[in-house]
């Protein structure tokens, strides 16, 4: 059918039932005359009104400057039961037929639910998707928390601009599997791309890092930035995730950024797009020190739930935190005169011009018993003149950096997301990263109000399966994708 008129339609009420009408030009477009006989068939999800000389019902009339126009009124609760609890449908227009449908976000809101509904029942893998995947150290906590919950996961894509750290990825970090597809191009490539985007799967859950230069405190001062938009790399990349978001219709969607992120334009895009398309965003600020982390970084997350699924932050972090030291992580191997241990003279001298200048940076160390660490940072390898340093356990004018083994500890991520890398590559994919047992408890709250979303007598009784049972049916969806 060729593409006439589309309108949306507010769903009203006459004496106590639904009521759609159009009148005057809506409906002399899509061919209706006063007199002219029609009939109202429900297809599915969808009503069609069309003309039939010999309809049930009748184009009634309104008087208006002297001419009489053209009236359809549908008022039935049968007839418009299809659309319960819309307040909207869309109106598509043809020659001597209307169609009335669900709006398109109504639809794809359904679609996404008996999707994810469907696997939760029968145990099937959740299909997962990342963007700005770096090292993968977000995706494998949110896999982990999930896991946690018994819910499984397939990844089924990941977006990274950076080669070597999805190379390093797809060997190292086992969230992948042998069907996970890499995509090294950049992500506002991605969202151009017809027929890669063609290429994706419908996701039950889309995670994304998306990059924080432009809203970090310290890109923001060092570019000189008035809004975080206005970085030239990736002040807009809001809108290629939003292409992808749209595409693979996932049902979650998780987000986390640094804490200025949720005051830019972009994350006020993403809450009211989000709004839009049917889901409903949940947000916080997050210290990794409250789950145990020895880095106090705070972190803001954002957790896009399709209307309908139940989630809150509220209560997430342990009740009871456990008190480690940075002794806990600190290799034993290195000795007191070891060649790393250093006076780094040059940054005290420029700790002494901040201070005389009133600046406020300073030199930040930590010792063994230190039970927080500050921010280590993506370019920590560097030794910048605030990255916390390590004192010498007898000499006070020593310090050293700590080893990127050491770095995983701080962030309590697996030692296997970084093995084998360069300590400069490390600390780069560490330091853009995240605090692994934060997302591990948001993947875990996730898992938790799914596994809530399904009643037990929804569940079919054989549908208890064992990890070799799961494993098959990854193993069975993956064939089916492949064929597909």
């Amino acid at each position: 059918m060729a593409l006439k008129d589309v309108w949306i339609k507010k769903v009203g009420a006459n004496r106590g039932r639904p009521r759609i009408y159009f009148d005057g030009l809506q409906a002399i477009r899509a061919g209706f005359s006063p007199g002219e006989r029609f009939n109202v068939d429900v297809d599915g999800q969808r009503i069609v009104i069309s003309k039939n000389d010999d309809g049930s019902r009748a184009v009634s009339a309104r008087r208006r400057q002297d001419e009489d126009l053209p009236v359809i009124d549908i008022n039935s609760a049968e007839l418009l039961a299809v659309f319960d609890g819309m307040d909207a449908v869309r109106v598509v227009v043809g020659k001597g037929k209307i169609f009335l449908l669900p709006l398109a976000s109504e639809m794809r809101k359904v679609e996404r639910i008996n999707r994810l509904r469907t696997k939760l029942i029968e145990k099937q893998p959740l299909a997962a998707g990342s963007l700005a995947h770096g090292g993968g150290v977000l995706t494998h906590a949110i896999h982990q928390g999930l896991k946690d919950a018994n819910i499984e996961c397939d990844l089924t894509f990941v977006n990274e601009l950076r080669e070597d750290l999805l190379l390093h990825a797809m060997v190292q970090n086992d969230a992948w599997n042998e069907d996970t597809a890499a995509l090294a191009v950049p992500m506002q490539e991605l969202a151009q791309d017809e027929w890669l985007l063609s290429r994706l799967p419908k996701l039950d859950l889309l995670e994304m890092g998306l990059p924080c230069s432009g809203a970090s405190l310290a890109g923001h001062t060092k570019k000189g930035l008035e809004k975080m938009e206005d970085h030239e790399e990736v002040g807009h990349l809001v809108y290629s995730a939003l292409v992808v978001i749209s595409k693979t219709n996932p049902s979650i969607v998780t987000l986390e950024n640094v804490p200025r992120y949720a005051s830019t334009a972009s994350a006020m895009i993403l809450r009211h797009q989000f709004r839009d398309m049917g889901y409903d965003t949940h947000e916080a600020l997050l210290d990794g020190a409250d789950f145990g982390c020895l880095e106090k970084r705070v972190r803001w997350v954002m957790v896009a739930v399709t209307k309908g699924i139940e989630f809150s932050f509220e209560q997430l972090a342990p009740h009871m935190r456990v008190v480690r030291t940075l002794s806990d992580v600190i290799d034993p191997e290195i000795t007191e005169d070891d060649p790393r241990w250093r006076a780094v003279q040059y940054l005290k001298d420029k700790r002494a011009r901040n201070e005389a200048e009133g600046n406020g940076f300073k030199m930040q160390f930590v010792t063994p018993d230190s039970q927080t660490v500050p921010t280590l940072r993506k370019h920590y390898y560097k030794g910048g003149s605030t990255d916390p340093r390590l004192r010498h356990p007898t000499n006070p004018e020593l310090s050293r950096l700590l080893t990127h083994e050491e770095h995983a500890g701080v962030k309590d991520v697996p030692i296997q997301l970084v093995k084998g890398l360069s300590p400069t590559m490390a600390h780069q994919l560490l330091g853009q990263g995240i605090t692994y047992d934060l997302i591990r408890a948001v993947g875990r709250r996730i898992g938790d109000r799914l596994n809530s979303y399904i009643t037990p007598a929804e569940i079919p009784t054989d549908a208890s399966e064992t990890t070799g049972e799961r494993e098959a049916s990854m193993a069975s969806l993956r064939r089916q994708r492949a064929v597909g």
